[in-house]
């Protein structure tokens, strides 16, 4: 049955294929497909794939594989931004103008040719959808009222975009690579989208595709997507379009697989090519395993848990300070996160520019009593914990609720998956949040805005950093300096703001942060050219082949 099904998956059409992938996603698939990779990967945060709304890591990573953007990180120099769509670009002498000039001959998966006018759309939809992301362009001064005067096509092959203020090139630029700034076929997008009465979720009377593209596709990546299925599996097919690199393989699955144990057994067995998940004793074992390579990449991604300042416990100054002192970061470190990471306790991850490498915090259980004593909870208090159950967060989770123990608070675990956790937190329904936050543009403004600019903490702000979403009304020291350095072109000035700005806020701030990610993957040695990249939505798969 098992050999009969791979056979059959090569000459299968798509549709059947995909059928057949699906029906399969949760059983083994013996060897998989010689054209085809199939990739072991928690996947249960996806909540949407429109790159206008998709705003977590693993729909990052697809999204990255199946669109293009004007620009890209250079994932050799993440200090370099290059052209992907765009050919070339200027800069206006007031630094307010950039004009990008599209390659020439591209197309759309669809065959719609790629066009200025796509990608003055995509920013328009971007910005009047108003989902997540949103931000990283209305943070540029663009509004549903001026985005198709300040973001437009001049020609068929010129697009200008308009910023409210000079900033630095180098962070304007960098916040182009992010999803948000993703191009999408207009043609196909539009012909999906649907007529709808304006409301809270809806502020115009169309969806612009949303409805469509949370699991369709209308991209030009090297990948196309065919099919999401919550909790089981991402399908892509080699886009035959694809004006870069050819993809090697026909058809990359990702596998819904929440288990280091299970991936490891799939991988070992031949059933998946790629383990994304492995925890630290898995990850030992497959490196003695014949046919099994694995590899590791520092990754932006940093691991933290944050108190919602609307409980009134968690929002006294020193219960916050008591449970940074309430985290036995050496056990974690020699134990949970061995191997796939080290202890960082400040938001700017190692390799940004400002990064700041102190760790202040240990575990002492006396100081921490004594906060709680001068806070009036010398007995403690009841407080509950939002978590993803995947590891290492439920490790971490469990090893912080014996610590917070210690000092007498009770902390409830409760568990979920990737897309029930983020959407209580994104909702501000927690007390303490435990997840990651990975960058969403190489630029240390990506983690200062989000970690110290709340514009609006009342319910309906239209900014969710995660300071709104922990309901911190951030000082107005913190965000005008994070403000500030947007504005600095001299690199040690603007490194300098970062480095006091992260000792303020490792000091003041209800985040816990705990360590920064080592991304590792155990792999069959059949694969060529497999690697990690730098961030969490470099790790491109297109120029994956098997022998």
């Amino acid at each position: 049955m098992i050999h009969s099904l791979n056979k059959s998956l090569r000459v299968l059409t798509t549709g059947a294929a995909l059928s057949v992938l699906l029906m399969a996603a949760p059983q083994a698939f013996a060897v998989t497909p010689a054209d085809t990779l199939v990739e072991g990967f928690a996947i249960d945060d996806i909540i949407s794939l429109d790159p206008g709304e998709a705003f977590e890591l693993s729909t990052a990573e697809v999204t990255a594989n199946s669109y293009s953007k004007l620009v890209m990180l250079d994932p050799s120099d993440t200090s370099k931004v290059v052209g992907e769509l765009a050919d070339s670009w200027t800069v206006s002498d007031d630094g307010l103008t950039y004009t990008f000039k599209l390659k020439s001959g591209l197309k759309f998966a669809s065959g719609n040719p790629i066009t200025a006018d796509d990608v003055a759309f995509s920013f328009e939809r971007a910005v009047k959808l108003d989902k997540s992301p949103a931000f990283l362009l209305t943070q540029f001064g663009l509004t549903g009222d001026n985005v198709a005067e300040k973001a437009k096509a001049s020609d068929p092959n010129t697009f200008v975009f308009v910023v409210d203020k000079p900033y630095a090139p180098s962070f304007v630029l960098n916040v182009l690579t992010a999803t948000v700034a993703s191009i999408v076929d207009k043609k196909v997008v539009m012909e999906k989208a649907k007529k709808v009465t304006p409301s809270a979720e809806y502020k115009y009377d169309t969806d612009f595709g949303n409805e469509f593209l949370k699991t369709g596709y209308a991209g030009s990546g090297p990948y196309k997507v065919l099919a999401w299925r919550a909790n089981e599996a991402v399908i892509m097919e080699a886009n035959p379009n694809y004006f870069g690199e050819k993809p090697k393989l026909k058809r990359v699955i990702y596998r819904h697989m929440k288990e280091s144990a299970g991936q490891r057994l799939a991988l070992e067995n031949g059933d998946i090519d790629i383990a994304r998940n492995l925890e630290p004793g898995d990850l030992d074992a497959v490196t003695k395993k014949q046919g099994i390579s694995t590899t590791s990449a520092p990754k932006g991604t940093l691991y933290y848990f944050s108190l919602n300042q609307k409980n009134p416990n968690l929002a006294k100054p020193e219960v916050v300070e008591a449970i940074k002192y309430l985290v036995d970061y050496d056990a974690i470190g020699a134990t949970l996160i061995k191997g796939i990471g080290e202890i960082h306790q400040t938001f700017l991850p190692k390799g940004q520019l400002g990064a700041l490498n102190e760790n202040p915090y240990k575990l002492d259980v006396a100081k921490a009593k004594e906060l709680l004593a001068k806070a009036g909870l010398k007995d403690g208090f009841t407080v509950t914990m939002d978590v993803r159950n995947t590891q290492p967060v439920t490790g971490i989770a469990e090893s912080v609720q014996q610590t917070l123990a210690q000092a007498g608070i009770k902390m409830d675990i409760i568990p979920g998956d990737g897309k029930q956790t983020l959407t209580k937190y994104r909702a501000r329904q927690h007390d303490i949040y435990i997840g990651q936050w990975g960058s969403d543009y190489f630029d240390p403004n990506s983690n200062a805005e989000t970690f110290t600019i709340n514009l609006d903490n009342s319910d309906q702000g239209k900014n969710k950093t995660l300071a709104w979403r922990n309901a911190w009304d951030v000082p107005k020291e913190l965000s005008d300096a994070s403000k500030g350095a947007l504005l600095e072109k001299d690199s040690a000035k603007r490194a300098a703001t970062y480095e006091d700005l992260q000792k303020k806020v490792l000091a003041q701030s209800p985040f816990v942060i705990v360590f920064q990610q080592t991304e590792v993957a155990g792999y069959s040695s059949k694969l060529k050219n497999f690697k990690l990249g730098p961030s969490f939505d470099t790790n491109f798969v297109y120029t994956v082949s098997k022998e």
